[in-house]
């Protein structure tokens, strides 16, 4: 990953780490220009982008771009991104890509965190599109309205998140992994706001299976701390 300056527009700048990634054929990126992510930092969203680009040794420029800054709603974002959210990156091609889990199945396409495996591929599929469904919707709201806001959660809430975290210690129970025998994009989607649950006033003491897989995937991608 480069360290880049940006545009005022853009925020501010921010770079990374590269950790060891575990390729199941021939990296598509190898030798490729750096794509670009606009992310804020503070987004479990974003930060999956930027996990899988260092996992897999994908050039990266980052620049920083606070939602609570409006940095997403400047004329020069929405022409990347009328919806006016992040992530968003822009490819070495200059086409731009948004969507959090479409950019990491973009970005993982021929790597083995996306399963060989047909059903352990779709049941890969299956947590994504329940962590965008069930889980972020809770945990993450919880976290930006406590944490960000000021906010009091409401008690509603906060009962969708330790259903969807009940769900997840199911899952995970007897397993070291979301899917198969190792870390797939599962893993990164759901440990981006898992691990910031606390932020949102969830308690993970009731969820011992949650919690060490936290830190075995913390580990694996080397963000803990």
């Amino acid at each position: 990953m480069r360290c880049i300056s940006v545009p005022v527009r853009f925020s501010s700048w921010a770079c990374g780490r590269t950790v060891a990634a575990g390729a199941r054929g021939v990296n598509p990126w190898e030798g490729a220009m750096a794509i670009t992510i606009f992310g804020d930092s503070t987004s479990g969203n974003c930060m999956k982008v930027k996990w899988t680009c260092e996992r897999l040794h994908i050039a990266h420029d980052w620049i920083e771009s606070s939602v609570m800054e409006r940095a997403t709603r400047t004329e020069a974002f929405l022409a990347l991104n009328p919806a006016g959210q992040v992530p968003t990156v822009v490819l070495s091609d200059g086409r731009p890509l948004s969507q959090s889990n479409a950019i990491i199945l973009h970005l993982a396409e021929g790597s083995d965190l996306i399963p060989a495996d047909a059903y352990e591929r779709a049941k890969m599929l299956e947590w994504m599109f329940w962590e965008q469904y069930s889980h972020e919707p809770a945990i993450a709201v919880a976290r930006f309205r406590k944490a960000f806001l000021g906010e009091t959660v409401d008690e509603r809430l906060m009962e969708r998140g330790n259903a969807a975290l009940a769900r997840l210690e199911l899952g995970l129970t007897g397993r070291r992994f979301l899917v198969g025998e190792g870390l797939t994009l599962a893993d990164i989607c759901l440990v981006a706001y898992t691990r910031w649950a606390g932020d949102g006033g969830f308690d993970l003491a009731p969820y011992p299976a949650v919690r060490d897989w936290i830190a075995r995937v913390e580990a694996t991608l080397d963000i803990a701390g």
